[in-house]
């Protein structure tokens, strides 16, 4: 008997559209079998390495905050505390020696301002601001010489006539020193006559420099003359 194939009834034709329903099948299958699960998963995230390495640089290059040291404490000054004695109370006299000589120490003042007044004083002008002068001026200066000269009798016996030039310094207090003859006038009773008169001047008006007073040198004829 001879068979007879319908092309409706034959499968070859729907083999390869069943097969693609049997993958299909088993994908939906295998989808919920996955899906059907009470645990929930837990999903991480990549996290790129490079950006990773970079924040962990830069948490490495941060710095601390350096707290500086204290300051050193001040140094504590020390107060003297002075005891205070009463004035009945009797304190030690204490004697400064020297080793060597066993004499006593003595702290004299500086002598620098004394020695500055001895100069002063040592020091003659000849010309100052102030020139000394007689009481009454130059007038009265010769008139009190031509009523006090006494004309020595030797020289008058042998009649001698000159004019004896004196030089003398007036003190700071106006008193008359250090009275020398600069020229004779021919003989020495004139000349001595001559100093006498003027050591018995009276005190002059002290010279004055810069207001204040100072030793001047002066020059005083005293003529001798027969009438």
């Amino acid at each position: 008997m001879q068979i007879k194939k319908s092309q409706q009834a034959s499968l070859e034709d729907k083999k390869f559209t069943y097969l693609l329903m049997g993958f299909v099948l088993v994908l939906s299958i295998c989808f919920v079998a996955l899906e059907w699960t009470e645990k929930e998963v837990t999903k991480y995230d990549v996290i790129d390495e490079e950006l990773a390495f970079e924040e962990e640089l830069d948490i490495q290059q941060t710095s601390q905050d350096v707290t500086p040291p204290p300051p050193p404490p001040a140094p504590v000054q020390e107060v003297e505390i002075l005891n205070v004695v009463e004035n009945d109370v009797e304190t030690q006299t204490i004697e400064i020696t020297s080793e060597e000589t066993n004499e006593e120490v003595v702290i004299a003042p500086p002598v620098e301002e004394v020695k500055e007044e001895e100069e002063d004083e040592q020091v003659v002008f000849v010309v100052v601001e102030t020139m000394p002068e007689f009481p009454g001026g130059t007038q009265a200066l010769f008139k009190y010489l031509s009523e006090n000269v006494k004309y020595p009798v030797i020289a008058q016996e042998n009649g001698i006539q000159g004019r004896v030039i004196c030089q003398f310094t007036v003190n700071k207090d106006g008193s008359i020193v250090d009275v020398e003859v600069v020229r004779s006038g021919g003989d020495a009773s004139l000349d001595k006559e001559a100093v006498r008169v003027i050591k018995s001047m009276p005190k002059w008006s002290p010279g004055k420099q810069r207001g204040k007073a100072v030793r001047v040198k002066y020059t005083v004829p005293v003529n001798f003359k027969l009438q």
